[in-house]
């Protein structure tokens, strides 16, 4: 491909000599498990999202898993309690639900956003409802004053899914101040697999929360249920992130800005040149932090025609791709999965397809593809 979809080479080349020092630093180190890594690595990240506690763990799953099932501990939910989630999103997002024992309660999403559409929350609310899980998809901030009020009128538990959303920033502040993705809520989830946007050499999440006994309730149970050696509170797991993924993000860490902030360039140059009618752009927000575009996904409309134009950008030298074409609801394990009609989240599942944004895609790269594009 001229214009290959992602290159990790190129996401990781600006920092290949500080990663092999931080490499030969743990290694040296011969603490292989926890330590000071991963302890600084925690305190950094919770600076930047101005939270007080950040937990590290193995990657953005099981950061979700941790937190439901640390609420269920603390009683806070008990098994058979009902999440509204998107069900516009990726499937982590509703297995964490299910594996604590939760039901998932599918919401549809915004045309314009891909979010959560937060103007049709009522219709989701039961009896059982106890918490709800936003999920900044692609990179925007899912965070409004309708959230907000019906989180606050109904005293629900907030678990944000920022798995696509580091370095993002919500237009009005969280429940606690903070107005980072992550740290918007009573907790948040964020992913650092090798394709986000600060992303680790490997699987790496984290927990972020202003919670003392949730952020304690998590990393005992990612820790085999352990408050401190061989003294085991909790049947829990092994869901510790390993401290040379911490020292990789450690180095990455402090350009998150940076990289957000290409991103936003390079999805710029896309909406500025891409003109063709049966094509739907994202809409520009209002300031470079709102959105930090892990991924640049356009709306192909015309039954079939996504498909085509993806075999089209394929031929002309273009990579692409899907997130997501097959809904969490419409995946074979969830095949008996109760939930409301949802047209909007199918509709859109047939007709996104993802451009390259990545550091390897330069902004002059974008609107190249944006003119192969006009000319298909």
């Amino acid at each position: 491909m001229k214009y290959p979809f992602l290159s990790l080479a190129d996401a990781n080349a600006p920092y290949l000599a500080e990663m092999r020092e931080a490499a030969c630093r743990v290694i040296d180190s011969g603490r292989y498990i926890g330590g000071p890594e991963t302890d600084a690595f925690e305190s950094e990240l919770a600076g930047m999202l101005r939270a007080p506690h950040a937990v590290a763990v193995s990657n953005g799953l099981d950061a979700l898993r941790l937190i439901l099932r640390a609420w269920i501990e603390m009683g806070r939910l008990q098994k058979g309690d009902e999440v509204i989630v998107p069900a516009n999103t990726y499937i982590a997002s509703v297995l964490a639900i299910v594996d604590a024992g939760l039901v998932p309660v599918l919401a549809e999403p915004s045309e314009s956003t891909f979010n959560l559409d937060t103007s049709r929350l009522e219709e989701y609310l039961t009896g059982r409802t106890r918490a709800i899980m936003p999920v900044h998809l692609y990179g925007l901030v899912c965070w409004d004053t309708a959230l907000t009020d019906f989180i606050k009128r109904h005293r629900l538990l907030v678990i944000e899914d920022a798995a696509q959303a580091i370095g993002a920033r919500a237009l009005i502040p969280g429940l606690y101040g903070s107005e980072m993705a992550g740290a918007l809520g009573h907790a948040g989830a964020l992913s650092f697999y090798p394709t986000k946007n600060t992303g680790a050499l490997g699987d790496a999440g984290a927990i972020v929360t202003h919670d003392a006994e949730l952020a304690r309730t998590a990393r005992a149970l990612a820790n085999y249920g352990a408050d401190r050696r061989y003294h085991n509170i909790m049947a829990g797991f092994n869901c510790r992130m390993d401290p040379i993924q911490a020292a990789m993000l450690r180095v990455k860490l402090p350009h998150t800005a940076e990289e957000n902030a290409d991103r936003f360039a390079r999805a710029l140059a896309y909406i500025r040149t891409i003109d063709r009618p049966d094509i739907i752009t994202p809409e520009i927000p209002q300031g470079v932090v709102e959105h930090v575009w892990h991924q640049f996904v356009i709306r192909v409309t015309g039954e079939g025609q996504r498909d085509r134009l993806q075999q089209q950008l394929a031929e002309a030298g273009v990579g692409t791709d899907i997130h997501y074409a097959v809904p969490p609801h419409m995946q074979p394990c969830f095949a008996s999965l109760p939930h409301s009609p949802l047209p909007v989240t199918e509709r859109l599942a047939s007709e996104i397809l993802s451009l390259p944004i990545g550091r390897g895609t330069t902004v002059k790269d974008a609107a190249d593809i944006a003119r192969i594009i006009n000319s298909l």
